[in-house]
């Protein structure tokens, strides 16, 4: 387990690597970020909403990165971002994109598309306590490219 709710299949599994034999598998030190994320973000988050929060990208090996066409720079690839999404519909992406904001500790959080009321899913990494920035961004499209907004 990585976290008291997150197995190491879920923190690990993506269906572009399992179709293209990607050994997606994190090292010492990549594992230990996942934990910390884990325990500093996606655990009092869980609290808060009162029951499970879609993962849908959590730790990337930089090949599996390459082949979802991610950033060159993605904090997955080091174990330090995790994408979630509310599909049982507990609690709006929204709302906990504004709880994390206003109650915990992060690096980098990003509104993933969908419109003004509601994103897409919700980016966030984090780095610790001291290296964290809190910085928050919107992403959208501008012909095509994805570009990004400080909020």
């Amino acid at each position: 387990m990585i976290s008291e709710h997150i197995s190491y299949k879920e923190g690990t599994y993506s269906n572009t690597a399992t179709r293209r034999g990607i050994d997606n598998t994190p090292n010492d030190e990549q594992l230990a970020n996942m934990e910390l994320i884990a325990d500093n973000v996606f655990e009092p988050l869980r609290t808060y909403v009162g029951g499970p929060i879609k993962i849908n990208s959590f730790f990337r090996c930089p090949e599996l990165n390459t082949a979802i066409g991610g950033s060159s720079k993605s904090q997955h690839c080091k174990g330090q971002a995790i994408d979630i999404d509310d599909t049982f519909g507990r609690m709006t992406n929204a709302e906990m994109f504004h709880w994390i904001k206003e109650y915990l500790e992060f690096d980098q959080m990003i509104w993933e598309f969908g419109d003004d009321d509601n994103p897409n899913w919700v980016h966030i990494s984090y780095v610790s306590l001291e290296d964290n920035r809190n910085r928050c961004l919107k992403a959208y499209k501008d012909n095509g490219k994805t570009k990004y907004k400080i909020l």
